[in-house]
């Protein structure tokens, strides 16, 4: 994996992850949390994120063995669900969540999974996993990965400032555009899928 490699999944992973989405979710649930509590809730969701997409970057070849499914296939289906998740960013919908539980409980459902780690990124991550092809190739992957996730946790973590400095229209708009950048990732994903299996 060249430098170039690295950084494109990167960016394509951190925008996977929707952080302006996951930003405001963090923000409705942790509202009533001292700042102290909304650092552990940080801290807890990204642990928990970084274990999660570990474990599906581990298993991805093997599910597409179990269950007989080709890896086009799937990327098929996740570009679909994909696109149904850029839909909702751009139309805005609302993201406020009425959660009750204790930190750890609500750093894994529903902050860590399907908030952060939706159906689209659990499609990739699998995805992906089943597309590498040696030791190194894995470790540069995950090292790739874990620091998309590691930026979305510092940004969860400044959430207070970066809402004092954008403000929530702010929010609104760069969940927008992350939205737009999705249904092009999307879109290229299924044409992918597609030219593949028909091609192939």
């Amino acid at each position: 994996m060249t430098a170039t490699d690295f950084f494109a999944l990167f960016v394509k992973f951190f925008f996977l992850l929707t952080p302006p989405f996951v930003i405001s979710v963090f923000l409705a649930v942790a509202q009533n949390y001292s700042p102290q509590e909304k650092a552990s809730l940080a801290l807890r969701i990204t642990v928990a994120t970084l274990l999660v997409s570990t474990v599906l970057l581990l298993c991805g070849g093997y599910i597409f063995s179990v269950f007989g499914i080709t890896i086009n296939a799937f990327r098929i289906g996740t570009g679909a669900i994909l696109f149904l998740t850029s839909v909702s960013l751009v139309r805005g919908e609302d993201s406020a969540l009425k959660v009750k539980g204790s930190l750890q409980s609500i750093a894994v459902v529903p902050m860590a999974i399907p908030i952060t780690i939706g159906p689209a990124t659990v499609g990739a991550l699998v995805v992906y996993g089943g597309e590498i092809h040696g030791f190194v190739e894995w470790i540069a992957s995950f090292c790739s990965i874990a620091l998309a996730i590691l930026c979305v946790g510092f940004l969860l973590w400044s959430s207070a400032y970066i809402e004092k400095a954008i403000g929530k229209n702010g929010l609104v708009v760069m969940s927008k555009l992350t939205g737009l950048i999705l249904a092009a990732l999307s879109s290229q994903m299924i044409f992918d899928g597609a030219k593949a299996l028909l091609f192939t």
